[in-house]
């Protein structure tokens, strides 16, 4: 408990003064297949092709500048968030709507330091044939990125979008603070797919709010599989429109000296309306607080959390499920299991020819091998690769 108590402190004692907040202007690139090699292999690590392949947009942000920026299907819109607020007058009544900057040290951060971040929207009607892909890079050693994004899947319209977030292969320190405001309107479906690869002292404050409205369908997956110094966040999701439906994956390992606390809120606020939250964590050295809160306002809701924890190396792992019901007439359930890897398990492997090192890396595997809903099949093949390449790190 004094280790966990220990990194608790460290998430609240990040002192956001020590982080740069200038940095110098990136290059505008025209063609995503001149960006620079060492940049476009990271990119890759988190899911963005620089051929394009399969996809039908581009955002990509290098420290506080916009470097890469194009849609390539009619009805869907992607472009910085300060060439959005001036396109778009409207759009003020979408920024920093439902997250105050006053929330935490963070958001005052961000919003006395804001470097641009993503507008993308999907129009009325319009069903993107491919996901779109973003990537929010920092390249400048000690700097704190600050970014502000916004999603709009408008009336009927269904939008993927896949985010990944990196750093440059030598980089060592910094900060890294998302704002995120997403709106799925009436019978809309957005599927939003986080990949974070950052450097092994890299904090990460995501601070993320999304409305759902009669309907509409959010599908939320989160993935880091690699080293960070911390992380937290806690996204909210208020489903405010009779069926509207929220489905949230995580798949999590922290390695030697990492502190993840990480987890998922949804207020079910109207009738008919359905929440799922589905967690994995490996704990191998380091240290996963996996949170899950469900609060069920109204009658006629339907939610369930299932956290599942693996300890290896001397890691710590934490879950916290929690359920919340205002009416007698929800149906609302959570299953937790933390622990070691059954020794019974290992033990059959190897009664089938496996030693006991490939045994645990194949109940390793497989308990990361989860169906994640609505990955592209080109994105899932990476996960499998990337899920491969850590069995060896976290044994």
């Amino acid at each position: 408990m004094f280790q966990l108590g220990r990194a608790m402190e460290k998430i609240k004692d990040i002192d956001t003064d020590k982080y740069e907040v200038e940095s110098v202007d990136h290059a505008y690139v025209a063609k995503l297949s001149q960006i620079e090699s060492t940049d476009a292999k990271q990119l890759l690590k988190v899911g963005v092709d620089t051929k394009e392949a399969d996809r039908i947009g581009t955002f990509i942000q290098k420290d506080r500048s916009v470097i890469h920026c194009k849609t390539c299907q009619d009805g869907v819109e992607i472009m910085g968030i300060s060439k959005a607020l001036e396109m778009h007058g409207w759009l003020k009544n979408y920024f920093w709507k439902n997250i105050s900057p006053d929330k935490d040290k963070f958001t005052f951060h961000a919003n006395e330091n804001p470097h641009e971040g993503y507008f993308i929207r999907a129009l009325p009607g319009v069903k993107t044939s491919h996901p779109v892909q973003s990537c929010l890079y920092i390249a400048k050693e000690g700097f704190s990125q600050n970014v502000h994004n916004v999603v709009i899947a408008e009336e009927g319209s269904e939008l993927h979008i896949i985010t990944g977030c990196t750093t440059a292969p030598r980089l060592v320190s910094g900060l890294h603070i998302g704002v995120s405001e997403f709106y799925v309107k009436k019978g809309a479906k957005l599927v939003f797919t986080m990949i974070h690869d950052w450097g092994k002292d890299v904090d990460v404050r995501p601070r993320t709010i999304t409305e759902v409205e009669e309907g509409g369908i959010i599908i939320s997956n989160y993935i880091s599989l690699r080293p960070v110094g911390s992380l937290q966040m806690f996204p909210t999701t208020i489903l405010k429109g009779k069926g509207a439906v929220a489905r949230f994956n995580s798949l999590l390992v922290a390695g030697k000296e990492s502190f993840l606390d990480v987890g998922s809120r949804i207020i079910l606020n109207a009738p008919d309306s359905r929440a799922e939250i589905i967690s994995r964590g490996i704990a191998s050295g380091g240290t996963i607080v996996a949170r899950g809160e469900l609060i069920g306002k109204v009658p006629g809701i339907k939610a369930h959390l299932e956290c599942k924890g693996l300890i290896l190396k001397d890691g710590i792992m934490r879950a916290i499920p929690e359920l919340q019901a205002h009416t007698p007439d929800v149906e609302m359930s959570h299953e937790a299991a933390v622990g070691k890897i059954d020794k019974g398990e290992i033990e059959y492997l190897m009664s089938r020819g496996l030693d006991e090192e490939e045994a645990v890396s194949t109940i390793v595997r497989g308990f990361l091998n989860v169906d994640i809903e609505g990955l592209p099949a080109s994105l899932k093949n990476k996960l499998d690769k990337a899920i491969a390449e850590i069995q060896q790190d976290v044994m």
